[in-house]
């Protein structure tokens, strides 16, 4: 995934045999606290729940409600021919709300659903509304099935106020508060809940799926009755622990929770808006404003606020059907989230992820691996992509840009230098510019190395920004290290203005001075090399590669954000103008790159948003506004942004609410409004 192209991560693949999770492909709401991450569907149904971070690790298979209303068979309140569904989010808040009404009997379900804000509790609130003429006696049931396999199987012991799913090294209690079951069924619920006729005389078995139900009682015509459902994760501890902690929370208020849960997003929302946005004045204005706050509330939610380590997206495709998954740490997407996150006052959570995430990551020669989760641990990868490395620098000195923090840049240098370090080795291995006469290496130990590594290089190809392609030399990802360098001499200049910083370590200014020296030798042969290998002087412009040549989006990144050139150069305006022939379609969205085929090869809001901030760059505001509106016009129901667009729909249709998407719309918001 890339930050301005976010990868598709299609490469490794997983055996359908023996998967354990059914395919949920489309997080349509997303909600959580600082620890916990959970996902919906358009019709209310939980789809995922992770924690202790917000990749790692899920629980649920499925979780699902009913209700059974008189002589009914079971009506499932994700699933029924007669419920008409509305779902909206409290204002400005990640509080979601599901109404739900069976047009058979006339009974409105609303279900709220929120995290508390300091436990680890999610909490599914139900108001029930008889909007009928006849009395509707009703239960409520909870089938329920977590993930598990031979090395955590899952079992469950049922409790007065519900039921407590545990394996080894963890326990997930669902129960109501005030409310005591009626019926439970452990063994066999698969077979019985859709008739909701659950029984068991075992109150502890060992399957993985296990039902409860509630007595509502009659709701009168025009009665309204509450039910709270919490749904608590913790480690697997001793029994009475167990059921002591199922007790405290049972005894919270969880009304003034509900309260205090609407007002603390509220007030994160306004204390975040960097860009001051006034209220819209029109519907258009409205929509840009909604998916603004829906960015501010999206951040924190894919954050770990230990390590400040970014998910790409929440979960879509944990049985890798389709791509590699998506909740993972890229280090280069979360440079392009920190931006947006600077922009909207989130600097601790911007610095956090270099000095602690960024810091905790880097290999010991310098570069930054594909991806890892976001408590520092690497993540599975398939290969190696060296703007990852490039991007952290950078994202140093962008951040560094807003705050002004020389201390920032003081605890980062290390850091930067040894990137600096690798990226240098990295160029002059594989462009084979500057430096030939350093490599005075004993001619054995060089044979060695040219034996055992791919084409004789001694570092690995590097993918392209959308992972896919390892074949040639990338220009995004020149690109990235042309800009990795110059941020690294605009750092020693920041760091030059306090003289103290060098002026008592001679061996330290003599250093400096000579690494400034070679990255700019290594930057004019950069721009050299993509003069002479990367400019196509048929199709005149620049191409993605050198081997297959292409028209991409990713070829704006020379300009913007890595200003390797100007965005009205010639040979830059050439190549805007073959994008715009080869991968703008005719709804006004734009592919990734010619031919792109993931996914039935839609259009990328991302995509959008990069060609627009290249015509602000340009100064061409008609046609950044074009391109600007179809993203804005393309967002999903609750406002979030996917990864792609259904050029036939307009709607996002996979990846609902990616990271990346929303920070280029910050990105692009700051240089219309900032």
């Amino acid at each position: 995934m890339g930050v301005f192209g976010d990868s598709p991560k299609k490469h490794p693949k997983t055996p359908k045999k023996g998967k354990k999770m059914e395919n949920k492909y489309l997080n349509e709401a997303i909600i959580g606290n600082k620890n916990m991450i959970a996902t919906f569907t358009e019709k209310g149904e939980l789809q995922r729940m992770y924690f202790p971070s917000k990749d790692n690790r899920q629980y649920i298979n499925f979780f699902h409600t009913g209700v059974k209303i008189n002589n009914s068979d079971l009506i499932y309140l994700h699933d029924d021919i007669n419920n008409v569904y509305k779902q909206y989010y409290d204002t400005d808040t990640n509080v979601l709300n599901t109404e739900i009404t069976n047009t058979y009997f006339n009974l409105n379900m609303l279900q709220t659903d929120y995290v508390l804000l300091k436990e680890n509790v999610l909490v599914k609130r139900y108001i029930f509304l008889n909007n009928g003429k006849i009395d509707l006696n009703t239960k409520f049931f909870i089938h329920s099935e977590l993930l598990s396999d031979q090395n955590n199987l899952v079992g469950c012991k049922v409790i007065d106020e519900g039921m407590m799913q545990y394996a080894h090294d963890f326990n997930v209690a669902t129960f109501a508060k005030g409310a005591k079951i009626v019926a439970h069924q452990i063994n066999g619920s698969k077979e019985t809940i859709k008739r909701a006729e659950i029984c068991d005389k075992d109150y502890i078995g060992m399957s993985k799926d296990s039902s409860i139900a509630y007595d509502l009682g009659v709701i009168k015509p025009q009665e309204k009755k509450v039910l709270e459902i919490c749904i608590l994760i913790d480690e697997n501890k001793n029994v009475s622990d167990m059921e002591d902690e199922v007790d405290r929370i049972t005894k919270i208020d969880l009304h003034k929770e509900y309260t205090n849960t609407k007002a603390y997003w509220r007030k994160y929302v306004k204390a975040h808006n960097g860009l001051n946005l006034k209220e819209p004045q029109n519907s258009y204005e409205e929509r840009v404003f909604e998916i603004y706050k829906r960015s501010i509330l999206l951040f924190p939610l894919l954050t770990n606020a230990e390590t400040g380590g970014i998910i790409a997206s929440p979960e879509v495709d944990e049985n890798f059907t389709k791509c590699g998954r998506y909740a993972y740490c890229w280090p280069r997407d979360a440079v392009f989230i920190t931006k947006a996150m600077d922009i909207l006052k989130m600097e601790k959570e911007t610095e956090k992820f270099y000095k602690c995430f960024c810091k905790k990551t880097q290999s010991k020669n310098g570069m930054w691996e594909q991806r890892f989760y976001t408590d520092g641990k690497l993540a599975p990868c398939w290969g190696y992509q060296v703007d990852e490395t490039a991007s952290v620098v950078f994202g140093v000195y962008e951040h560094y840009k807003y705050t002004k923090s020389e201390k920032f840049l003081k605890d980062n240098l290390q850091m930067c230098e040894k990137a600096i370090s690798f990226l240098k080795k990295y160029v002059k291995d594989w462009l084979e510019i500057d430096g030939r006469e350093e490599r005075d290496k004993d001619k054995v130990q060089e044979e060695i190395e040219n034996s055992v590594n791919r084409q004789g290089h001694k570092y690995p190809v590097s993918y392209d920004i959308w992972e896919e392609n390892d074949k040639g030399v990338h220009f995004y990802s020149l690109a990235s290290i042309y800009s990795a360098f110059d941020k690294m001499l605009s750092i020693y200049r920041a760091l030059g203005k306090n003289v103290s910083e060098f002026e008592n370590n001679r061996l330290k200014e003599e250093k400096v001075a000579k690494n400034e020296r070679e990255i700019e030798k290594i930057q004019v042969e950069l721009k050299k090399y993509i003069e002479d290998n990367l400019y196509d002087n048929e199709k005149k412009s620049y191409v993605r590669n050198t081997e297959d040549r292409k028209m991409d989006i990713s070829l704006l990144g020379a300009v913007t954000p890595f200003n390797v050139f100007k965005a009205k150069e010639p040979k830059v305006k050439n190549t805007v103008e073959r994008i715009n022939l080869n991968i703008r379609t005719y709804t006004g969205g734009y592919q990734r790159y010619e031919q792109d085929g993931y996914m039935n090869g839609n259009p990328w809001p991302i995509a959008n948003l990069w060609i627009t901030l290249y015509y602000l760059e340009a100064g061409e505001k008609k046609l950044a506004k074009e391109a600007f509106d179809f993203v804005v016009k393309t967002a999903g129901k609750h406002f979030y942004l996917g990864e792609q667009v259904d050029n036939s729909t307009l709607k996002p249709n996979w990846v609902i609410g990616l990271g990346w998407s929303h920070a280029m719309f910050v990105i692009v918001l700051e240089k219309l409004y900032g």
